[in-house]
């Protein structure tokens, strides 16, 4: 399995519009955050995790060529605005795209792409094949993906483990019996926003704790704010197997 981090920044991307702080105005190329996706060459399989507004540049970045799957984590836009983009995978592979969510983030999807649903489609529009999924097992062309249900304040979202990958955004709050899932992972890509406090976001104190509890063997941290500082120097202060994500990193299992 090959995981490439197409983006990790948080909802406003980095550099955020109209900042001047030393983040935002860094020359760092790992500093440099688009939104948070991910995607997993798999088992002869190309999934991608999230289509957020970034995902047409993301997939010109990579020179990805084919894409079997989209699953989503939950329904916000900045992890669901790129999805009209997967309709160059329509006219390049000549088939539909399967996507899957759970109920609630389907309904949004319909509701906001209401013309990719409509009965009589205009020319060129995506076409796609929606899942229904649930806090259970299930498989893409034979890729078995367990969901891992966490909280994103009040609103459940779903994280994925493949083999001994797991991916964790959105999040500050999992249970004991989720976590039981995550045990035993190799990789883990985990949210950390920012060093202060946050309602829906775990900070980069909280994400590390929750790593030491889950002991992977190594850690990338993702949707990253400005907030949380130049990336080599906060990579400074980590313990040895965490470190920060970055877009394009690619990783190997």
């Amino acid at each position: 399995m090959q995981i490439t981090l197409l983006g990790t920044g948080t909802s406003s991307g980095v550099p955020m519009i109209g900042c001047t702080c030393a983040v935002c105005r860094s020359v760092d190329f790992r500093d440099k955050r688009l939104r948070s996706s991910v995607h997993l060459a798999v088992d002869g399989r190309s999934i991608v995790i999230d289509t957020g507004p970034d995902f047409r540049q993301q997939m010109l970045r990579l020179s990805l060529e084919r894409l079997d799957a989209v699953v989503f984590t939950h329904e916000h836009k900045d992890h669901t605005a790129g999805l009209d983009e997967v309709r160059a995978f329509n006219f390049r592979q000549q088939e539909e795209i399967p996507i899957y969510a759970r109920g609630r983030v389907l309904n949004q999807l319909r509701n906001e792409f209401a013309y990719v649903f409509a009965d009589k489609k205009y020319p060129g529009v995506p076409s796609i094949r929606t899942h229904e999924i649930n806090n259970e097992p299930f498989e893409i062309a034979g890729v078995r993906i367990i969901p891992i249900e966490v909280m994103h304040h009040r609103l459940p979202v779903f994280g994925f483990r493949v083999h001994n990958f797991t991916y964790l955004t959105d999040l500050n709050y999992i249970s004991d019996a989720e976590l039981e899932k995550v045990y035993g992972t190799q990789v883990l890509v985990l949210d950390a926003l920012q060093r202060n406090d946050h309602i829906s976001h775990f900070t980069l104190e909280q994400a590390v704790a929750l790593v030491e509890r889950i002991r992977p063997e190594l850690t990338f941290f993702t949707h990253i704010s400005h907030k949380m500082g130049l990336h080599h120097e906060v990579e400074k202060e980590l313990p040895h197997n965490i470190r920060l994500g970055y877009d394009g990193l690619q990783l190997s299992l």
